[in-house]
């Protein structure tokens, strides 16, 4: 019996002990901020400081958030699948450092945030197909291969080229 009773109290002392940890990491991590719109929980892992510096000073900063460029925007369900895939990602990178000291975008994440730019830039796109011939240069490729920051190379992260060497990186500072 006297072992019945010690099993008993030592799974619910590991029980606890896990619960403990589980809030723990999870108030640490700040993972319930990666459920939210901010910005800011973009920058919960310092390597991200950059990009959120030359967001901050671009014209993009008072109209579109990170998850407004970088998730998808046609349903919930693939937002969140997006935003897991990339935050499990994200997570091993940083974590086991094992991403480039200049952070490029996946082929999927770009796919993103080019279906986003021509959804929020829908009527400006529409007037750039119908007069490619005048005022874009599409002679290197078809039109629907470019991305739109082939030209627009410095919107809205202005010339991140790494971690360290990007205008404007002075630090984050709070949006008015």
């Amino acid at each position: 019996m006297k072992s019945g009773k010690f099993i008993a109290y030592s799974a619910i002392i590991a029980l606890f002990t896990a619960v403990v940890l589980f809030f723990y990491l999870l108030d640490t991590s700040k993972a319930l901020s990666y459920l939210s719109t901010d910005p800011k929980a973009c920058i919960n892992c310092h390597v991200m400081n950059a990009q959120y510096a030359s967001w901050q000073h671009s014209s993009h900063a008072n109209q579109a958030g990170c998850i407004d460029c970088h998730l998808p925007t046609d349903s919930f369900v693939h937002k969140y699948i997006s935003k897991a895939r990339d935050g499990w990602n994200h997570s091993v990178a940083f974590t086991l450092n094992t991403y480039a000291p200049r952070i490029e975008i996946s082929a999927d994440g770009a796919r993103r945030v080019q279906a986003n730019c021509i959804s929020c830039h829908n009527r400006l796109t529409g007037t750039i197909r119908a007069n490619e011939d005048k005022y874009h240069d599409f002679s290197k490729a078809k039109a629907t291969e470019r991305k739109c920051w082939d030209c627009h190379r410095n919107v809205p992260h202005g010339g991140v080229h790494s971690i360290i060497s990007a205008p404007n990186n002075l630090g984050v500072r709070e949006l008015q």
